[in-house]
């Protein structure tokens, strides 16, 4: 039998079966230990002052205590510190994407996604390179600068070389003063050798959910494809990181497997990361299983009250506190609003789940993969986002200018970074007020820009960052710090 070992490169050993019930019996063992429950939250309050070191990272055992917890008052100072150590790494700022499904050809049997080889019911379609430029096109009209593609796994379908193809074509497609400026890879895992080729092809974050962590669950939900192989895509992210990616990202679809073993596989797997490459995920991400074509949510047994949902993102944000975390638009707006204050600080915004669908007035459905539960526009998301006193940001600066992997971690876990994202934010705001905004949200946000650039603490970025959104309001574009 497989023994715990963190710093493993087999998958048995580092998301270890027996480590996590021993982790979950010990945190039902002191779920009413308010005590302790409390010493752990002193522990993560540490992270309120970000620091070099970074020594205060709860570990995958000590935040399980914090979610079994039964303790209504334990529970509040929960959520309140969540809130607190968002603010202290990201202020307030929220971070817009959208994602582009390329193509749903897939030869896996995944029983909870829409795309599996059995569905008969979903038509097959892949987008063609002048389909993917209209698509762009469309995107950057709405005003977005950074996508997540996303794309079934089929060797012959989506070849590696389309996805480097699509790639190209995504960054060379401009549109009037639009560009995306970050593309991010939602697919399958690979060699290190593909990964090589991704990252020549300046992919931003790669991003592999893991579905569920309980391997003997996770055989039974991919009976067939190369995704039943649980090592191989449980072991993705090193080879990725091995390959030279930068930033890589996780999740688990929540419902699919009792939520508080996700939970810790989840913690495990960024414990991993950090230990063998010195930096844990850019970004987790939290989807729950939603309702699809041929796919019953009903039908896993596992659903999580949206009260726990929001207490799992609270604690991931005290857990993981220099992670980017991602909510998308399977959660309604409602949701997303509490998960905003709890530690989200990346959504996605007017994302059409279809394979295409952007340039289309009528939302597609017969090819989504998703029900999407937020159907307002990018327009109306942003405008949202204000009224919630978020500032929205379409920054990707941090990955040109080459602020990734360990040096990103260093500027975020010291809390430097945010000398960089708060003008940056403000910045790519102005484009979008400029470009694509309503009358309603452009008056809205330049009285937000005007307060925000007013608590920019260093006078000199702070009077830099004024100049160029001065030069924005005339026409130019793309500064960045």
């Amino acid at each position: 039998m497989s023994s715990y070992n963190v710093r493993s490169p087999r998958a048995d050993e580092f998301i270890n079966h027996e480590e996590i019930f021993d982790t979950l019996a010990y945190a039902e063992a002191h779920k009413n230990d308010a005590a302790l429950a409390r010493s752990i939250l002193e522990k993560a309050r540490a992270n309120l002052t970000p620091a070099h070191d970074h020594g205060t990272t709860l570990t995958h055992r000590e935040a399980s205590v914090l979610l079994a917890c039964e303790d209504p008052e334990v529970n509040a100072e929960i959520r309140q510190l969540a809130r607190d150590i968002k603010q202290a790494y990201y202020g307030n700022r929220i971070v817009l994407f959208a994602p582009l499904y390329l193509s749903n050809y897939c030869v896996n049997g995944c029983l909870y996604c829409p795309y599996h080889a059995k569905n008969r019911d979903i038509p097959r379609r892949k987008l063609t390179q002048e389909e993917i430029r209209a698509e762009v096109v469309a995107l950057q009209d709405m005003g977005h600068k950074r996508l997540a593609i996303e794309a079934g796994e089929d060797p012959i379908h989506n070849p590696l070389s389309y996805i480097l193809e699509s790639l190209e074509t995504i960054y060379g497609t401009k549109h009037k003063n639009g560009a995306i400026r970050r593309v991010n890879a939602n697919i399958a895992a690979t060699t290190e050798d593909a990964y090589r080729q991704l990252k020549a092809a300046e992919i931003g974050t790669y991003i592999l959910f893991q579905e569920t962590y309980h391997r003997a669950r996770y055989e039974e939900l991919h009976p067939s494809g190369p995704k039943a192989d649980y090592a191989w895509h449980t072991e993705a992210h090193d080879r990725a990181m091995a390959a030279g990616i930068d930033d890589v990202g996780l999740g688990v679809l929540f419902g699919l497997e009792g939520y508080a073993y996700e939970f810790a596989g989840l913690l495990m797997h960024a414990e991993h990361l950090e230990a063998v490459f010195g930096v844990g995920p850019h970004t987790i991400s939290v989807p729950r299983v939603k309702p699809a074509s041929d796919i019953d949510p009903d039908a896993f047994d596992n659903g999580i009250p949206d009260e726990m949902f929001e207490k799992i993102i609270a604690l991931i944000r005290i857990a993981v506190p220099y992670t980017g975390m991602i909510i998308s638009t399977r959660e309604s707006q409602a949701v997303r609003a509490a998960a905003l204050q709890l530690g989200v600080s990346q959504i996605s915004g007017g994302s059409r789940t279809s394979v295409g669908g952007y340039g289309e007035e009528t939302r597609p459905h017969d090819t989504e993969q998703f029900d999407v539960s937020d159907t307002r526009t990018l327009d109306e998301v942003i405008g949202w986002l204000m009224d919630e006193g978020h500032l929205p940001s379409f920054c990707t600066a941090c990955y040109r200018a080459g602020r990734t992997g360990d040096r990103f971690m260093e500027f975020c876990k010291s809390g430097q970074i945010q000398d960089f994202c708060q003008p940056n934010a403000l910045l790519t705001l102005g484009e979008y007020l400029c470009d694509y905004a309503s009358p309603a949200v452009a008056e809205k946000g330049w009285k937000m820009i005007d307060t925000e650039l007013a608590r920019v603490p260093d006078d000199r970025r702070r009077a830099l960052a004024a100049d160029y959104l001065a030069r924005v309001r005339t026409g130019e574009r793309d500064f960045r710090f």
